[in-house]
């Protein structure tokens, strides 16, 4: 028997919109920390670092995220290691992240003066320290909006986890529409909250942009 959506169907809707964010600030968090390390491999002197950065880039982004999750899903259990839908979900997230926040932090960072580094050693520095107090100041500037505007593309694809059986928004919308039967009502409800999260964070990087003035570098 099919009950009417109602604003307790909202309440547990607002459950898993936290799940979402939950993943999302995983995603994030851990992909900038890997993503870093990716971007400072592909600036390396190091031949072999920078084309393993670049092969890591290449494999991850043309990997869709969905086969990254069902790779972990799947894949670490034949290696006797049972994970969870939120873990094997985080590090397929953070895979994805940190693939395309290295590629943007390694332009970023590539895009700074040469001038710059020159600089950095001209004041005698060591080269970890122009990195840390020359460049990266100034590569911060210009990576900022892209990289604000690359989280509202984890927030969504955190909608790809339902699919291993996640309980975020969108499994939970899956769930409530099979007990209601008002799939429009349900998925127009998780739709809002998606753009409640994402459209601040595309107004931010906008701001930031024109802030920075990147455009006209």
């Amino acid at each position: 028997m099919f009950t009417s959506f109602s604003w307790l169907h909202v309440e547990v809707l607002l459950q898993g919109l936290v799940w979402t964010v939950v993943l999302s600030i995983i995603s994030f968090v851990f992909g900038g920390i890997f993503g870093f390390a990716v971007s400072l491999a592909g600036i390396s002197k190091n031949k072999a670092l920078v084309r393993l950065a670049d092969a890591y880039i290449v494999l991850v982004q043309g990997t869709p995220v969905l086969i990254l999750m069902f790779l972990v899903y799947f894949g670490l259990p034949i290696l006797n290691i049972e994970v969870s839908s939120l873990f094997a979900a985080s590090i397929a997230m953070t895979i994805f992240a940190s693939a395309f926040l290295g590629a943007i932090w390694r332009g970023s960072l590539q895009s700074v003066s040469r001038t710059q580094w020159e600089a950095s050693d001209c004041l005698a520095l060591t080269g970890l320290q122009g990195l840390w107090l020359v460049i990266v100041p100034q590569a911060v500037r210009i990576a900022t909006p892209p990289t604000v505007g690359f989280m509202v593309q984890i927030v969504k694809n955190t909608s790809l986890a339902s699919i291993i059986g996640m309980a975020e928004m969108t499994y939970i919308g899956k769930e409530i529409n099979a007990s209601t039967f008002q799939p429009f009502t349900t998925y127009l409800v998780i739709a809002l909250f998606y753009f409640c999260i994402c459209f601040p964070l595309s107004a931010a990087s906008r701001k930031f942009e024109r802030m920075y003035n990147v455009g006209h570098r």
